[in-house]
Formats: C-alpha cells, structure tokens, sequence
C-alpha cells in the first residue's frame, strides 16, 4: 500500500510544471523591491501597497506589454477615483432619500461607462478596485486625500517598472531600440500600442521584416547620438 502512494505521488508530482526564474519575475522583484524602499525611506514610511501594485502591473515580457497593462491600471485607478469622490459622499449623506446602494451602483455605472468611452476596456476591473476600496473602507474625514495619493501611487509604481525595463530591456525591446535614451520615443510607440490593442483587441507583433528594420534604425540612432 505504501509503495502504491508513493508511487501515485510521483505520477502527480511528474505533471506539476515549475515555472523557471524568469526574466520577468526578477525584473518585477526588483521593480517592487524598488518601490518599497522608496516608499520607506524617502517618502517618509509611506503606505506603498499601491505603488507596488502598479510596479507589478508596469513590468511585461516586453516594454509594450507592461506599459498596456500599466497604463490601464493608472487610467482604470484614475477614472475610479475621480467617480468615487462625488459618489462617496452620495453614498453616505443618501440625498432625495434614495438608498446609499442606488448611489453605489450609479457611481460603478459611471465607471465603467467612461472606460468605454474611452476605449479602455481593460481598465474597468483597476477602476472599480480603487471605486469600491475607497466607498467601502475609508472613514469620511480622508477619503478625498487618500484617493489622490492613491492614484499618484499608482503612477509611480508603474513609471518605476517602465524605467527598469527601460534599464535592462529585454531581446524583443532591445530589437525595437527600447532603452533609457529612447524614452520619449518608447513611451509614444508603448501609448500607441496601448490604443491600438484597446481596438484590435492585442498588441501589435513585429514580423521577422520589422524586427530587422527595427534594428537596422536603432542601429542609426545609435551612430547618430555616438558621432563626433
């Protein structure tokens, strides 16, 4: 009997995949271990569980990928944020008489409805975290404050994540000529990728063509900005 567990639970053991230490699990490590010390030691101790959020939100495989799904969480936390604060003080004070939960759900209505006026689709879930974290849990004398500095936080984390990235781009970013000297130029191609997946619905994907054209301009770029 002994030796039919066992071996049963090799079998089990023999399916289960461990995933490998990546390049994208220690660049996100880094990312939010970054953050939190910024967080403890320059800004005074503060509060980063946002910030780290947005850090591991900001860090892709590659620099579009996280800047899609950072840009998404920072929009996402900041249309929650900008609803919440007038639908916060609905929800407590129930003017006209209605009950507070009309007015909660009025306010994810809203939510939602501007992300997808905005062709933000994918920023809906960060936006009702932030929408329901603030309504459901902060008390009435801070809740305007703390959803400020949380969309801040937001921000922060994210743009942390992007400039590691930027740092220490990865193969496919390094073919696109991402780096820390090109970040104008990374983030406007990131901030039209970002509007190109919210209406194809995925990133755009360089074929073998583009890569080589890719290289051939970062190529130039580089000899441009070396050159006597």
């Amino acid at each position: 009997m002994e030796g039919e567990k066992n071996s049963r639970f090799s079998k089990v053991t023999e399916k289960i995949k461990f995933p490998k230490y990546t390049n994208r699990i220690i660049r996100t490590v880094i990312a939010c271990f970054v953050t939190a010390v910024i967080y403890k030691y320059l800004l005074g101790d503060r509060n980063p569980c946002f910030a780290c959020i947005g850090a591991v939100y900001g860090m892709g495989s590659q620099f579009q990928e996280g800047f899609h799904n950072g840009f998404n969480r920072f929009v996402g936390t900041f249309i929650g944020g900008l609803v919440v604060i007038p639908s916060y003080w609905l929800y407590m004070n129930t003017p006209f008489g209605i009950p507070g939960e009309v007015y909660l759900c009025l306010g994810v209505f809203f939510v939602m409805l501007i992300n997808f006026m905005l062709g933000a689709n994918n920023a809906i879930q960060p936006g009702t975290v932030v929408y329901f974290v603030v309504l459901c849990t902060q008390p009435v004398g801070n809740f305007v404050s703390y959803t400020i500095a949380r969309i801040i936080d937001t921000g922060v984390g994210v743009l942390i994540s992007l400039g590691i990235s930027m740092l220490r781009p990865t193969m496919i970013d390094r073919e696109k000529g991402v780096e820390l000297l090109t970040f104008y130029e990374a983030m406007t191609e990131g901030f039209k990728a970002w509007s190109y997946a919210n209406k194809c619905g995925s990133l755009p994907q360089l074929d073998e063509e583009g890569r080589a054209a890719k290289r051939e301009e970062r190529k130039a770029r580089y000899i441009e900005r070396h050159s006597v």
